[in-house]
């Protein structure tokens, strides 16, 4: 009898182990949510790596802007200098 009562606890206890875990959806869900952070953490670093790249081109394209500016400048000040000539 208490060979047949120990079964019985051991079939129950068993069973509540199992029944108390997760289910499918609930596995399924967990993997979905972890996949869908992931991916927005991947496009959260896209969308930073673009930033930077853009902010990048438009300080190159300011400094070129501003070297060019400094150009014309100084060739428009030599051309003056050549129309006013020196005095003798």
């Amino acid at each position: 009898m208490k060979k047949t009562v120990s079964i019985v606890l051991a079939a129950i206890a068993g069973a509540a182990i199992i029944a108390c875990g997760p289910s499918k959806e609930e596995i399924e869900a967990r993997e979905k949510a972890k996949a869908d952070s992931i991916a927005a953490v991947e496009k959260a670093k896209a969308d930073s790596i673009a930033a930077a790249e853009a902010a990048e081109k438009a300080k190159a394209d300011s400094i070129a802007k501003a070297d060019s500016a400094r150009r014309a400048d100084s060739i428009a000040k030599a051309e003056a200098s050549k129309k006013g000539g020196k005095k003798k």
